[in-house]
């Protein structure tokens, strides 16, 4: 689950209602229903977050599925759907338990997620889509560009400093 918020951007609530066939693995997609807004969008998963998916889903969830009708990707040891606050507490613990500079939740998975892709070269366009943003300027909050970043640009960029 994890991997999935650092990879997807997804919200905690988005991740809480994945069904199993949300997930399609010969096109490397995970389809969001009804994310904020009531909207649907359809965001790529990547081969490690897809391996982990996979891995999860051939050695994991047999053994925690309880009924054999529960769609959920995603469930407890109970068989059941995660709660949305649930997911939140427990992605809190174990980003103080990884001793992560800043203290967060899902939250800041879907920050870094967008930091990184900019970073990374991604257009912000992309990640507005990604993220199912329906503003541009939404995403903008998610992706502010850290000032060593911005140095290292300046220094390759500005006429003053190519020398």
């Amino acid at each position: 689950m994890l991997e999935l918020f650092y990879s997807t951007g997804l919200r905690r609530s988005e991740l809480a209602r994945l069904e199993i066939h949300d997930l399609n693995r010969e096109r490397q997609t995970l389809q969001i229903r009804q994310g904020k807004g009531h909207k649907d969008r359809v965001v790529p998963v990547g081969n490690r977050v897809l391996a982990w998916l996979e891995r999860y889903l051939d050695e994991v969830r047999p053994r925690l599925l309880l009924d054999v009708q529960q769609r959920a990707l995603f469930l407890t040891s109970y068989g059941d759907p995660f709660n949305p606050d649930v997911l939140s507490r427990m992605v809190s613990k174990f980003i103080k338990k990884a001793e992560i500079e800043r203290p967060g939740s899902c939250h800041l998975m879907r920050h870094t997620c967008a930091t990184h892709m900019l970073e990374g070269g991604a257009d912000i366009r992309f990640i507005q889509q990604l993220l199912g943003h329906e503003k541009l300027e939404t995403t903008a909050i998610y992706t502010q560009v850290s000032i060593e970043q911005l140095k290292a640009v300046h220094g390759k960029t500005h006429p003053a400093e190519k020398r």
